[in-house]
């Protein structure tokens, strides 16, 4: 008898490695917390069509009405094999795991005991709102003037296929590299630059300079690791070998604290 299990939906690449921000952010999370899942690989011209079959709720909606359906997608039949539970984006995913598994737990299947499943919390007493405030902040602000170089980047990453779902005729501008690309990173070393003194108000005694909590691993911080790794697998030589250097080694030292969960399954 197989042992249920969660399913993560997620983009494949040309490169060994997933890359793609918003899906770590709910991997890192699976990973940390020791639950059994495997991925699923969905190339996008494919998004719509398979999680509109499977049951997930759409992210958004279009002007004319139409649902949009993007990833992560997780489907939970752990505790429900039969029902499995459905969800999509990668907040309402963080708080779902939370909250349905914040620590030890016997699981109905005689597969299972607690020994086998040791979750820990990424969301510590009294810090949910603030931490939601956070990831916005990494999301619409932080992240935002790594696009320009990132995306094109990540496009040339894709399948062939994927590639094409993107391309109608022209190059959509969102595509082209920036001509300075000097001056984009310069962009970006300014947000981590400011996020960095922020972060840096949590050393002495109220924690060890690295976390964004303090001292324990939490939401946030996978928040901030999943960008890393994004610009680790997709632009290692141009990007990652400038910002593991940067403020004095922090984003390393951060990525070190994060690495037992960065497993791919």
């Amino acid at each position: 008898m197989s042992q249920p299990m969660i399913i993560l939906y997620d983009v494949p690449s040309n490169i060994p490695q997933p890359w793609a921000p918003n899906i770590w952010r709910v991997r890192l999370i699976l990973n940390f917390k020791r639950l059994p899942y495997r991925t699923a690989w969905v190339e996008f011209p494919d998004v719509e069509e398979t999680l509109h079959g499977i049951g997930a709720p759409p992210t958004s909606v279009r002007n004319d009405g139409r649902p949009v359906f993007s990833l992560p997608v997780i489907v939970d039949a752990i505790r429900s094999p039969q029902a499995p539970i459905v969800l999509s984006n990668a907040n309402n995913i963080a708080e779902y795991l939370e909250v349905t598994y914040p620590g030890q737990y016997t699981f109905l299947s005689t597969t299972f005991t607690s020994e086998h499943f040791a979750a820990r919390q990424v969301f510590p007493e009294g810090s949910r709102a603030l931490q939601a405030l956070f990831v916005h902040y990494i999301q619409e602000i932080f992240a935002k003037p790594l696009l320009p170089i990132m995306v094109p980047l990540s496009h040339q990453r894709l399948p062939e296929r994927s590639q094409s779902h993107f391309l109608s005729g022209t190059t959509p501008s969102y595509l082209s590299v920036p001509p300075d690309r000097e001056q984009a990173w310069r962009a970006v070393q300014e947000q981590f630059d400011f996020l960095a003194n922020i972060l840096d108000k949590n050393s002495g005694t109220d924690g060890d300079g690295v976390v964004a909590m303090g001292h324990e691993l939490t939401y946030a911080d996978f928040a901030i690791v999943s960008v890393l790794i994004w610009i680790e697998k997709v632009a290692p030589h141009d990007g990652w070998v400038r910002i593991r250097q940067w403020n004095e080694g922090r984003w390393s030292k951060l990525w070190e604290r994060c690495k037992n969960c960065m497993d791919v399954f």
